[in-house]
């Protein structure tokens, strides 16, 4: 049963199967593609996820963050004390995230570490790249298959970030030679390639393991990927 809200008005809102638990203090949803998880500047970008969830949960705050082109898990406290505990386990890097991603290309090896510091390299669009004096990063990678042996060549990896930056998987698989199919920012242009463009960022947030900071239950999500 979902937790106490006003009634719903026709505003847009969070389809029901996009929630994927719903508790008294926490709340976990599946973010489509496409849709901001805070707002941005200006009215065009007033939409956001936490902006809905709040038009029902005034109280509610985001736990983490997940970039506006990628789907998947996200963590939305409805308690504070629930929130900072969250907040911690993500710093001290004890909640185990799993992604899966379609990218351009086929790795030669079956899975692999990129270790690479990051920085940002301009503002908007927000653009990051590999900078030895950046925050350190590490993204741990397997190789699940091909999704067609037909060109272009494409295959499906499954993603662990150690740390959690900004753009951290689009820029680290972009820079092995192997982009996330769909990326606008770190991609090739389809167009010029002649080939189709994807209809959106082929990464997804599938997986999600912590701790309940109150209880000390472990916590356990798992979303469906959508491509």
């Amino acid at each position: 049963m979902l937790p106490a809200a006003p009634a719903r008005s026709a505003e847009a809102w969070i389809p029901e199967q996009a929630i994927v638990h719903a508790g008294a203090d926490l709340l976990v949803l599946d973010k489509p593609a496409g849709l901001l998880c805070q707002p941005g500047l200006g009215p065009q970008l007033a939409d956001s996820l936490i902006t809905r969830v709040q038009r029902h949960w005034p109280q509610a705050q985001l736990v983490h963050r997940l970039d506006r082109d990628t789907s998947g898990l996200i963590l939305v406290a409805l308690d504070p004390v629930v929130h900072r505990g969250l907040s911690v386990q993500f710093a001290d890097r004890q909640v185990h995230k799993r992604y899966l991603a379609v990218v351009h290309g086929r790795p030669q090896a079956m899975q692999g570490r990129i270790e690479l510091a990051l920085a940002r390299r301009q503002r908007q669009p927000p653009l990051y790249g590999p900078d030895p004096a950046g925050k350190p990063c590490r993204t741990d990678w397997r190789l699940l298959g091909p999704v067609s042996d037909l060109p272009p060549l494409h295959s499906r990896l499954e993603l662990w970030p150690l740390t959690g930056r900004s753009h951290q998987l689009r820029v680290h698989l972009s820079v092995i030679g192997h982009p996330i199919l769909g990326d606008p920012l770190y991609g090739p242009d389809d167009a010029a390639a002649g080939a189709p463009a994807a209809r959106r960022l082929h990464l997804h947030a599938s997986d999600l393991r912590c701790v309940h900071p109150c209880s000390g239950a472990e916590l356990v999500f798992a979303s469906p990927c959508p491509f």
